[in-house]
C-alpha cells in the first residue's frame, strides 16, 4: 500500500470540547501502511518524509472519515413501495418488499455513502429467511460487498425470537386473523424464524470468517425488547460477555415500544435491560427517543452509547430524541441513516445539518448542538458504537488513516468570512459535491467521483436490470399478504395508547 502526504487548507484533526476542535492550518497527514504516522504543518511534513502519493492541497480542507451508525439497506423501503408510514404499519407495508440481490443491494447504499464521507458502517441486517445456511449465505454477500469497495463495516444480524409482526405473540396475533389469511401470515413468519442457538452459531462462524479482516468486524443485535424473549437477552449477554463483543439494539423507538415495555414487565424498556446487566459501554440503543429522564440518567451512569437518527425520526413520526439531554450528560452519540435519510439517500453531510437544526430549542440560552458536537457525533462518538472503538474517529498518531478530502471552494465559494470557524463551515455548507477523495485504512476508495476498486454504473445497472423482471409468484404472494394484512394490524394499535402521553420527554414547551 502506498503511503501519503495529505494536505488541507484545513486539517480538521479531532474535537476537544462542545466548541473547540483541533485544527492545523495548511496542514497534512502522513500515514503509511494504513496508519497515520505524523500530522502536522504541510512544509514540515514534507520535509520529512518522501511519500508515494500527495493528495489534496491548499485548497482542499481534510477530516476524519464519517460513521455511519446505523444502516439496514441499499433500495430504500421508499423505492420498494413503502411509504413513510408510522413505524407499527410500515412494518406490515414491507412484507410485499422485492427480493433484492444483496451484494448489488449493499454496494448501492455504500456508493451513497462513500460520496458523503462515510468510510465506516455499522450494517444491522434481518429479515433474511431461514435456515442458518441461506442467512449465512446473505450475511456473507453483504461483507464480500463492503470488502469489494475497500469500506469498513461491522456487520450484525438482528436476533428476534418472538412478536415479529406487532407487539404480541405471534400465534395469538395469527389468531385474530381470517383463517386464509392467518394461515398465510403464519406461513411468513416461520419463514422469517430461525431457532434462537442459530443466530449464535451464526455470529461464532461470521467472527471466524473476518478474522484476517482488517476493515470488517461482527457484533451483536439484540433487534427491539418486544422482538426478544427473556431467553434471548440472556443468551446475548452471555456471548457479549464471551467475545466483547459491542451490541446495537433498537430501543424506544416509538410510544407503542414505550407502552409495551410497561405491559411487559411493569417497568420501562432501559430499566428492563439494566435488569439482564445489558446496560455499558459496549450496548449501543438506536434511536431512544422515548427515554425518560431516569432512563438517560441510567444509561449515561452505565456508560451506555446511543445512535441518534434523526431523519428516520421524522419520516416515521416516532418523534424527536432529547439529544440535548444525552449531550447535557456526556454521552457518547452516534449519527445513524438508518433506511434513508430525509432526501431518501445517504448523505451524512446533510444528516449532520438535520441534526444540528432539528435540535434547536426556543430560548436564547446555549444548549443547542454546536457544529463540533455534531462533527464528533459523526466521527470519534460514531466510532464509539462500533468495535473500531479507539482505531477510527479522529486524526491522532497510531490512528487508522481513514479520512476525507473536501474542496474548500466548493465550501467557501464566493464568499464565506474570513472569520468563520472551518468546522463550522464544514457543517453549514458542505454537500456531498464536495468530497474528491475518500481514503479507508491508508487506501483511496474514492477519487474525483471515480470508485476505484468497484465499476459503480456497472454494478447499479446490473442492479436495474434483475429488477426489471416481472415479480416472482411467491413476491405477489407477499405483496397481497402485506395489503390483507395491514388494516388488521392497524386495528391491533387502536387504543394501544389509552391513557398514555404522546409526548416525549424532549418537547420544547416543557424545557422554557
Amino acid at each position: 500500500m502506498p503511503s501519503s502526504l495529505v494536505r488541507g487548507k484545513y486539517v480538521i484533526c479531532k474535537v476537544e470540547s462542545r466548541t473547540e476542535a483541533q485544527v492545523i492550518e495548511d496542514g497534512a497527514v502522513f500515514q503509511k501502511d494504513g496508519k497515520i504516522v505524523e500530522i502536522g504543518r504541510y512544509d514540515e511534513l514534507a520535509a520529512r518524509h518522501r511519500p508515494d502519493q500527495e493528495l489534496g492541497s491548499r485548497d482542499h480542507v481534510v477530516v476524519p472519515g464519517f460513521v455511519n451508525s446505523h444502516h439496514h439497506v441499499g433500495l430504500t423501503p421508499f423505492q420498494l413501495g413503502s411509504p413513510d408510514y408510522a413505524l407499527e404499519l410500515w412494518f406490515a407495508s414491507r412484507l410485499g418488499a422485492r427480493r433484492v440481490d444483496l451484494y448489488l443491494d449493499t454496494l448501492y447504499s455504500a456508493f451513497e455513502m462513500i460520496e458523503s464521507g462515510i468510510t465506516t458502517v455499522q450494517h444491522l441486517h434481518g429479515w433474511v429467511p431461514g435456515p442458518l445456511a441461506r442467512v449465512e449465505e446473505g450475511a456473507s454477500q453483504v461483507l464480500k460487498a463492503y470488502d469489494d469497495i475497500g469500506m469498513r463495516a461491522s456487520y450484525s444480524f438482528s436476533v428476534r425470537d418472538q412478536n415479529r409482526l406487532v407487539y404480541e405473540a405471534d400465534e395469538d396475533f395469527v389468531k385474530r386473523l381470517p383463517a386464509e389469511l392467518g394461515a398465510g401470515i403464519a406461513e411468513h413468519l416461520k419463514s422469517q424464524s430461525i431457532p434462537l442457538e442459530d443466530n449464535f452459531a451464526l455470529f461464532d462462524a461470521l467472527v471466524g470468517k473476518v478474522a484476517d479482516h482488517r476493515r470488517l468486524k461482527i457484533q451483536l443485535a439484540p433487534a427491539n425488547l418486544h422482538w426478544c424473549s427473556d431467553r434471548a437477552l440472556g443468551m446475548l449477554k452471555d456471548c457479549a460477555d464471551k467475545h466483547r463483543a459491542p451490541m446495537h439494539m433498537h430501543l424506544l423507538e416509538t410510544a407503542y415500544q414505550k407502552e409495551y415495555a410497561r405491559r411487559r414487565g411493569n417497568m420501562t424498556a432501559v430499566e428492563y435491560l439494566d435488569k439482564f446487566g445489558l446496560l455499558s459501554p459496549l450496548m449501543t440503543l438506536g434511536h431512544g427517543v422515548w427515554l425518560t429522564e431516569s432512563d438517560i440518567d441510567l444509561a449515561a451512569s452505565t456508560d451506555t452509547r446511543i445512535c441518534h437518527n434523526c431523519s428516520s425520526n421524522l419520516r416515521l413520526r416516532s418523534g424527536v430524541a432529547p439529544l440535548n439531554e444525552f449531550e447535557k450528560r456526556g454521552m457518547k452519540v452516534g449519527i445513524g441513516l438508518d433506511e434513508a435519510g430525509i432526501n431518501d439517500d445517504r448523505d451524512m453531510l446533510q444528516e449532520m445539518r438535520m441534526v444540528q437544526r432539528v435540535h434547536r430549542v426556543p430560548g436564547m440560552d446555549d444548549v443547542v448542538p454546536t457544529c463540533p458536537q455534531v462533527l464528533r457525533m459523526a466521527s470519534e462518538h460514531g466510532a464509539a458504537t462500533t468495535p473500531f472503538a479507539g482505531q477510527i474517529g479522529k486524526l491522532e498518531t497510531g490512528m487508522a488513516a481513514d479520512l476525507v478530502v473536501l474542496r474548500w471552494r466548493d465550501i467557501a465559494y464566493p464568499y464565506l468570512h474570513h472569520e468563520t470557524d472551518p468546522v463550522d463551515a464544514v457543517v453549514h455548507r458542505a454537500k456531498a459535491g464536495a468530497v474528491q477523495t475518500v481514503m479507508v485504512a491508508g487506501e483511496v476508495i474514492l477519487h474525483d467521483g471515480r470508485f476505484t476498486k468497484v465499476d459503480k454504473d456497472a454494478a447499479l445497472e446490473e442492479l436495474a436490470s434483475a429488477l426489471r423482471a416481472p415479480l416472482s409468484a411467491e413476491e405477489e404472494r407477499r405483496a397481497r399478504l402485506g395489503k390483507e394484512v395491514f388494516p388488521h394490524v392497524k386495528r391491533f394499535y387502536d387504543g394501544y395508547l389509552e391513557g398514555q402521553s404522546r409526548t416525549p420527554y424532549y418537547q420544547p414547551s416543557s424545557r422554557v
